[in-house]
């Protein structure tokens, strides 16, 4: 790759304002990437603020430096970033890591982000949180909802959702992020090992120097074998084994069991400490059938014994008393699991599950499900969410049982490519049934535009709401904009998201940025696509970006030639191996001018078959200089020509075997960007 720098950015803004009485409120959330490749080196950080009228909140995500080891088919990490998650669940630091790279390997597997579904009764604000940091903020209409685009974070860990509706209610549930990751090729070993200081994910939290390290061996065609071992200071220890098996037509099971040891002051404030030893026990499962369309991404059961702890259920507990952490209680059992199920002709099903109970008798409980269908050109969706969370008195008792049922039905009917319709009813438990009907659509060729509005009405209440908003994704970036109402508040939103490159010979801005990408120069030629990429168009200065290309895979780049016009570029298809992280650039040999089927006659005879034509211009570099061919009938095809100029003809040493042609193609009129001329030869 080159050295040059990057950046991601997502800027968005919400304002509300009440219809009767009250003060305004508004809020902004900004999230940047900012990065600099030198050599091996990858330098990178993820930042978001939250700006609300209670002031700001800034969190340092993660910042590291990083390079790949290809010798170990590996990455090192230096910085702030997370542990792998593979054997133990995931937890922040900073400190150094070295840890396998799948992509090193033919036919991997990547890693992922989960898609995230719900329900918003009213124009709402959508924020996810991992592992106590927001890693993503938007606004989404009255309905359901998908987030599809969410940037990995390198890290496995629940995510926390939060839909804070524009009367001021919230609803939260749980989206499980998991993999069974762990089953290994025979003799393929995966490893990670992390050392370095804990991270709070709030100020005033105790640091805690830490060890970690987990292997996994592929032991046979069918078995995993794998073990890992946690330890911090002398305060925390944790050793796990397991195997993996891959069942052949049952599908991929894990099993493994831990063992914890932990010094825990006797009450938050406390300088005694006593021992606590304790278990816990892991099965995790998963399924593909291709053949029934059936899929579960992965289903999971865990037990712990009273006194286990996990090194994240070690950090909060020592970091009550300071108020910072979260002092959720520790998990008894867990059960998760998700799934989707092709009906052959009758639409698809998917769920996702996740029961959860607290040795201090809290409980939470999430369930989505939704079916989606197609009747002729009349699609729908229905989707079901269901969150129950019990917190403890101290008492086994349910009294702050909190639970919401959430139920909606979308319609859509298109008219023509770019134009549909839909029906949408919202109904919960614990508010009112509201419908709505809406237009959306798309403008432009390329549909970069795209719109929808929507008029509600609450049965319940006999008031109205509605909403517009408008999005514009183009080759430099992403833009949308919106306004909604109801009988509380009128909402206004927008956001800005996109990327940019730093190089040697300037900036060029790009849609978000993925890890890898590449930065496609030809020269004098603007306007032109990248086959096969969404919105990736040269600018002015010949520059693209494409913002996803796969690392230590071959990745085929070409020109759409069909665009190019008074230009023309040579080898058209290229292919590019970049390294995890890298900025590979792509360059064409551009042609800029004139393209021309010339007939040259020499003595009223043809210019022979083979003779050599070369631009007669003393202003070019040798290596600048363009040699042509001429094929049967004294005819040549030449680009890249001045509109006049002089061309020197040889096919042989003797002055009757070379000649000069003097063109001018002011006075002739191009067909399909072709300009016919025929000279004689002196």
């Amino acid at each position: 790759g080159i050295t040059a720098g990057l950046l991601n950015y997502n800027l968005s803004g919400q304002k509300t304002d009440p219809r009767h009485g009250g003060e305004a409120t508004s809020s902004q959330f900004v999230s940047l990437q900012p990065g600099l490749n030198v050599g091996p080196w990858r330098l990178r950080n993820y930042s978001t603020l939250n700006h609300n009228d209670d002031g700001n909140q800034w969190d340092s995500v993660y910042s590291y430096i990083s390079r790949d080891i290809q010798a170990l088919k590996g990455q090192l990490i230096l910085g702030q970033t997370y542990t792998s998650s593979s054997v133990f669940d995931s937890i922040s630091f900073t400190g150094l890591q070295l840890n396998s790279d799948k992509e090193m390997l033919p036919d991997s597997m990547n890693g992922f982000a989960p898609v995230i579904k719900g329900i918003a009764r009213t124009t709402a604000d959508v924020t996810v949180y991992q592992n106590g940091y927001s890693i993503y903020k938007t606004t989404v209409p009255p309905g359901a909802f998908e987030i599809n685009d969410l940037y990995p974070t390198g890290s496995a860990g629940d995510l926390n959702v939060t839909v804070k509706e524009s009367d001021g209610s919230e609803q939260s549930f749980v989206v499980p992020f998991a993999s069974l990751a762990i089953l290994q090729r025979e003799g393929q070993i995966d490893y990670a090992l992390s050392s370095g200081k804990t991270r709070s994910g709030s100020s005033g939290g105790k640091e805690y120097s830490f060890l970690q390290s987990n292997i996994a061996w592929g032991a046979s065609s069918n078995v995993t074998l794998y073990s890992g071992f946690q330890q911090l200071e002398n305060k925390y220890s944790n050793v796990i084994l397991g195997a993996g098996l891959n069942l052949g037509t049952i599908g991929a099971l894990s099993l493994d069991a831990s063992q914890s040891r932990a010094d825990i002051k006797e009450t938050p404030t406390s300088n005694h400490t006593s021992s606590s030893e304790g278990q816990s026990y892991r099965v995790r499962f998963s399924k593909d059938i291709p053949h029934t369309g059936t899929n579960f991404s992965v289903a999971g059961y865990r037990y712990s014994t009273h006194g286990y702890y996990s090194l994240q259920n070690f950090i909060d507990r020592s970091n009550a008393h300071s108020g910072c952490c979260s002092s959720t209680g520790r998990t008894k059992d867990r059960f998760d699991a998700s799934a989707s199920q092709t009906l052959s002709g009758y639409g698809s099903l998917s769920f996702s599950l996740v029961s959860e109970s607290y040795w201090d008798n809290s409980r939470m409980e999430s369930l989505g499900v939704s079916y989606s269908n197609t009747i002729g050109r009349i699609s729908y969706f229905i989707n079901y969410s269901y969150s129950r969370n019990v917190q403890s008195s101290g008492q086994n008792s349910d009294s702050s049982q909190i639970s919401d049922n959430l139920i909606s039905l979308t319609v859509s009917v298109p008219f023509g490519a770019d134009i549909s319709a839909s029906y949408n009813m919202n109904s919960s438990r614990m508010g009112d049934t509201t419908h709505s009907l809406g237009l959306s659509g798309s403008a432009f060729a390329d549909r970069s535009l795209n719109w929808n509005m929507q008029e509600g009405y609450n049965a319940s209440a006999k008031r109205t709401s509605g909403n517009v908003n408008l999005n514009y994704q183009g080759s430099k970036g992403e833009v949308t904009a919106g306004y909604g109402y109801d009988s509380y508040s009128a909402h206004y939103n927008y956001s800005l998201r996109g990327g940019m490159l730093a190089h040697s010979s300037g900036i060029t801005l790009s849609r978000y940025l993925g890890e890898s990408v590449a930065l496609v120069e030809a020269p004098g030629v603007s306007n032109i696509a990248v086959r096969g990429q969404t919105n990736v168009m040269t600018d002015s200065a010949g520059y693209a970006v494409v913002p996803f290309v796969r690392p230590y895979h071959e990745n085929n780049l070409s020109l759409d030639e069909q665009q190019v016009s008074g230009a023309e570029i040579d080898n058209i298809a290229k292919t590019v191996v970049p390294t995890r992280n890298a900025i590979v650039k792509v360059k064409y040999n551009t042609w800029i001018g004139y393209k021309a089927m010339m007939t040259l006659r020499f003595s009223n005879k043809e210019v022979p078959f083979g003779a050599v034509i070369t631009l007669d211009d003393a202003s070019q570099q040798p290596q600048e200089k363009r040699s042509t061919i001429v094929g049967d009938s004294g005819q040549a095809y030449l680009t890249g020509l001045s509109e006049k100029g002089r061309l020197f003809v040889k096919w042989g040493d003797s002055k009757n075997s070379q000649c000069y042609v003097n063109y001018d193609l002011s006075t002739n009129k191009s067909v399909d960007d072709i300009v016919f001329y025929a000279a004689d030869c002196r």
